[in-house]
């Protein structure tokens, strides 16, 4: 069978963005994070992926970065290349929304996806 688990619409607040002027205030990054695995049963965690570290892994990547992060994308694959080390994934999504991202006029919301397969 083939299992998903996710983190929806997870919410970070930090200094990141391709200006410099987002790195002086916080300010909110989205993240929805989805893996998919292949496994008959499951009866332990140790079976499954467990949604509390991919919060942790989007935590790591996004609260511990020695230097803002400039791209939504360098930050999507920094959070792909922590989780990819587990060999029980079959693909990961990530999705990163910028509420907050400097547009030329008010309206819509800043968004970029990527979809990994090993």
């Amino acid at each position: 069978m083939q299992w998903r688990v996710g983190l929806e619409s997870y919410e970070v607040r930090a200094k990141h963005g391709y200006f410099d002027h987002e790195h002086e205030a916080d300010q909110p990054f989205v993240f929805t994070v989805w893996v998919e695995f292949e496994r008959e049963t499951i009866s332990e965690l140790e079976e499954s992926i467990n949604y509390a570290d991919l919060q942790t892994t989007v935590d790591d990547v996004v609260l511990n970065a020695i230097h803002p992060i400039r791209l939504l994308e360098e930050m999507a694959h920094q959070i792909i290349e922590r989780l990819s080390t587990r060999a029980l994934l079959t693909s990961i999504s990530v999705r990163i929304e910028k509420p907050e991202a400097p547009l030329p006029h008010p309206g819509g919301r800043p968004v970029i996806e990527v979809h990994w397969r090993p």
